[in-house]
C-alpha cells in the first residue's frame, strides 16, 4: 500500500503541473509552491519532473529515476536515494538532512549552494559537479568519484573522504575542518588558501596537489604522499604532524607534531552535528512509516442492483 500510495501522489503531480502553473520572478514556468512527498517509490521515473521546494521526508526514492528533475530548493530529510540516478538534476539551494545518496549517480547535477548535515555520498559518483558555496557538515564522501568536482568557498567542516577518488578537484577558498582525507586520491587538487586545521590526510595521495597558502595545523599527515605537491612551506609543514612515514618535497624535513598541545573541538563539533542530524533523520522516517501505516484502502461501495425490465 505504501507504494500505490506514493504513485498516487505521483501521478496527482504530474496532472496538477498542467493547471497549477505560476510565473516565477525569472519568467520560467513553475508548478505548485509546496509539494509534499513521503512513502515509498523505488524504482519509479520521475525524470523530467518539477519538484521545485519539495518537502521530501522520510521517503524511499531508492534506485528511482530522477534525470533532469527540478529540485531547486527542496528540503530532503531522512530520504534514501541509493543507487538513484539524479543525472542533470538541479539540487541548487536544496537542504539535506540525514539522507542517504549511496552509490547514487550525480553526473552533470547543479548542486551549487547546497546544505547537507549527515548525509550518506558513500560511493556516489559526483564527477565534475558544481559543489561551490556548499555547506557539507559530517558528509560522508567515502569511496565517492569526486574527479574534477568543484568545491570552491565550500564549508566542509569534519567531512568524510576516505578512499575518495578526488583528483583534481577545486577545494580554493574551503573550509576543511578536522575532514578525514585518508586514503584518498588528491592528485592535482587544488587546495590554495584552504583550511585544513586538524584535517586527517594519512596515507593519501596529493601528487601535483597545490598548497600554497593552506593552512595545515594540527593536520595528521603520517603516510601522505606530498613529494611532489606544490606550494608547501616548511612552516606549513612545522605546524602540521608528520613523520618519517610522511613523503615530502625536497628541502623540506618532518619535525614531528609540535602542536599536540592544541586543543582542537571543530572535529567533535561536526560530530556532535552530524549525530543529531542521524537522529532527526531516524524521526523523520519513524513518522513517515506511522503516516503511510495509517492509510487504509477504503471498500468500493456497493454496486446498486440493476432497475427491473418493463
Amino acid at each position: 500500500m505504501p507504494r500505490i500510495a506514493f504513485a498516487l501522489s505521483a501521478l496527482l503531480l504530474a496532472a496538477t503541473a498542467g493547471v497549477a502553473e505560476a510565473r516565477a520572478p525569472n519568467g520560467e514556468k513553475d508548478v505548485a509552491r509546496m509539494i509534499s512527498l513521503s512513502g515509498s517509490c523505488g524504482g519509479c521515473d520521475l525524470s523530467g519532473k518539477k519538484l521545485l521546494n519539495a518537502r521530501i521526508n522520510g521517503a524511499n526514492f531508492q534506485s528511482a529515476n530522477l534525470v533532469g528533475a527540478d529540485m531547486r530548493g527542496a528540503r530532503i530529510v531522512g530520504s534514501n536515494f541509493a543507487s538513484a540516478d539524479l543525472s542533470r538534476v538541479d539540487l541548487r539551494g536544496a537542504y539535506m538532512m540525514g539522507a542517504n545518496f549511496q552509490s547514487a549517480e550525480f553526473s552533470g547535477a547543479q548542486m551549487e549552494g547546497i546544505e547537507a548535515t549527515g548525509s550518506n555520498f558513500v560511493a556516489a559518483r559526483l564527477r565534475r559537479v558544481d559543489l561551490r558555496s556548499a555547506e557539507l557538515k559530517g558528509v560522508n564522501f567515502s569511496k565517492a568519484q569526486l574527479t574534477e568536482a568543484d568545491l570552491r568557498h565550500s564549508e566542509l567542516h569534519g567531512v568524510i573522504m576516505v578512499g575518495a577518488d578526488a583528483r583534481r578537484v577545486d577545494f580554493r577558498n574551503s573550509e576543511m575542518n578536522a575532514a578525514n582525507l585518508s586514503a584518498g586520491n588528491f592528485s592535482g587538487a587544488d587546495f590554495r588558501n584552504t583550511d585544513l586545521n586538524s584535517a586527517i590526510m594519512t596515507g593519501a595521495d596529493f601528487d601535483g596537489a597545490d598548497f600554497r597558502n593552506a593552512d595545515l595545523s594540527n593536520a595528521n599527515l603520517h603516510g601522505a604522499d606530498l613529494s611532489r605537491a606544490k606550494g608547501l612551506t616548511q612552516d606549513q609543514i612545522d605546524d602540521a604532524c608528520s613523520n618519517s612515514s610522511t613523503r615530502l618535497p625536497s628541502g623540506i624535513t618532518s619535525k614531528g607534531c609540535a602542536s599536540r598541545h592544541r586543543r582542537v573541538v571543530i572535529h567533535a563539533e561536526a560530530q556532535a552535528e552530524a549525530r543529531a542530524a542521524q537522529a532527526e533523520a531516524r524521526a523523520a522516517q519513524a513518522e513517515a512509516a506511522a503516516r503511510m501505516r495509517a492509510v487504509r484502502v477504503q471498500p468500493a461501495p456497493p454496486v446498486p442492483p440493476k432497475p427491473p425490465r418493463n
